[in-house]
């Protein structure tokens, strides 16, 4: 039978009645209310073998769209393996200050530091993307954040890192992730500054890793507590683990993954050199150096990097340029820019396929970023958006959104050859909604034309409103 643990709290509201918390184990509990918070709360899971006699790990989980429960959800596995608390905000969010999220965060940590048993040396916090990004600065303003989960980002600004207050970083990115350069050049400035860090890679792009590898970054965690005399040592874990690490690294090798097996090598020995010898580790690496196809990759890895910081460096020069000068007319280039990058998808080097896939979802990251901060203005540049939005149908033509914002802000301004186009554009791309696509907004006297019409029934075979032959 699933145990319960009972706590007893002095509930919120002007009668201040008590309330009775049932925290079930094994099962995410959503919706938890701050204490002392109207409206606050936070999600929450406990492992199976979780009990109030000791204290625990925890690791705080940031969704930046307040979606706790779903940022939990993605450690679960991992935490019921590793035994960890898990704890995610339901209402940080990107559109609020740094200072505001982290109050938020605060009045949380404060509520399940009173209501758990907590251990004070163990405390971590994670997320992806800006989510990871905010995770990450944490450690700046609240004491006693002993590490970080970055998934898919690299840490924000290394100018802020004091080397008084060290922490543990573990970046988790997949190869074909745009974050993937940075997060390398984060390592070896991180490393610089004498912060432990490891880079955990997979294959993949800009997305949440597999369990497996936020478990092993649980590994990591606990295993650099038990070397740090934090934890007991548990030699069945070490040693149970060390030979995990040790079976996927030679899988690796046989699989001919030999840039990913290397960098498993190394960190690996940097978690155990202190816990365990790892000779065999180091004859394997002597080993993988003479390998003439390991040379060869990292040939072309080192190439293919290179190579994309100066494509990276263009798309950055020219977008700003298009922006500045409104500049419809560069639109032809990024159409050829999109088709050298599928060139890369049957390159027969790897890197490269990589490099390609990267460089998509940088510029695609790149015309995202420049949205949100023309809408963020107190004066949104409608002709930038615009040409903002023709771009993503260009670097992101399965987005049906862009494709709508351009039908319905051309019709506005009265642009119904601009409207015309992206309509059939949008049809082309099989699009079938045509409930929201006479429903656009500013598009009544669009809708009603014969041309509008023809479109529609060309491609969904019939219309709402018939063309009327003179």
């Amino acid at each position: 039978m699933r145990k319960i643990i009972l706590f007893l709290f002095l509930g919120v509201g002007l009668l201040g009645s008590s309330q009775q918390m049932t925290l079930k184990k094994g099962v995410v509990i959503d919706s938890i209310v701050v204490k002392d918070s109207i409206s606050e709360s936070y999600s929450l899971f406990l492992p199976t073998s979780f009990e109030m006699d000791r204290n625990w790990p925890i690791l705080f989980v940031f969704d930046m769209e307040g979606q706790g429960k779903r940022a939990i959800r993605m450690f679960k596995g991992a935490a019921e393996k590793h035994g960890y608390i898990l704890a995610a905000p339901n209402n940080v969010n990107d559109s609020l200050t740094t200072s505001q999220n982290i109050l938020i965060t605060g009045r949380m940590f404060n509520d399940i530091i009173g209501l758990l048993p907590i251990h004070k040396n163990r405390t971590y916090s994670a997320g992806f993307d800006s989510g990871a990004r905010f995770a990450s600065v944490l450690p700046i303003f609240v004491r006693g954040i002993a590490g970080v989960i970055s998934c898919g980002a690299v840490y924000p600004n290394m100018d802020i890192l004091d080397t008084n207050n060290l922490f543990h970083f573990i970046g988790i990115v997949g190869k074909e992730d745009y974050a993937y350069p940075e997060m390398l050049v984060g390592k070896s400035l991180m490393g610089r500054l004498k912060f432990p860090n490891q880079l955990l890679v997979f294959n993949g792009g800009h997305e949440w890793p597999d369990t497996k590898y936020l478990g092993k970054a649980l590994e990591i965690f606990t295993l650099s507590a038990m070397a740090k005399g934090q934890s007991e040592n548990d030699e069945v874990y070490i040693n149970d683990t060390y030979a995990q690490n040790l079976e996927e690294i030679n899988l690796l090798i046989r699989s001919n993954r030999l840039i990913q097996a290397d960098n498993l090598l190394d960190e690996v020995m940097s978690v155990y050199r202190v816990l365990k010898d790892t000779d065999s580790l180091k004859k394997i690496k002597r080993e993988l150096k003479k390998d003439k196809l390991f040379k060869t990759m990292t040939r072309n890895e080192n190439n293919t990097l290179l190579k994309e910081s100066f494509i990276k460096e263009d798309y950055v020069y020219y977008l700003e340029e298009d922006l500045a000068t409104y500049n419809y007319n560069n639109l032809g280039w990024w159409i050829y820019q999109m088709g050298e990058l599928k060139k890369y998808d049957n390159s027969k080097i790897e890197a490269e396929r990589e490099m390609g896939k990267r460089l998509l979802g940088y510029v695609n990251a790149l015309i995202e970023d420049n949205i949100d901060i023309v809408n963020s203005g107190s004066q949104v540049d409608q002709e930038v958006l615009s040409l903002l939005w023709m771009l993503k149908t260009i670097t992101d033509p399965l987005d049906h959104s862009y494709y709508l914002k351009i039908i319905s802000n051309s019709a506005r301004m009265e642009d119904y050859g601009t409207s015309l186009f992206y309509l059939e554009e949008l049809l082309k791309k099989g699009y079938t909604d045509k409930v929201e696509l006479y429903g656009l907004e500013n598009t009544a006297l669009l809708r009603i034309t014969p041309e509008f019409n023809d479109i529609v029934a060309k491609y969904l075979k019939d219309a709402r409103y018939e063309t009327i032959e003179e």
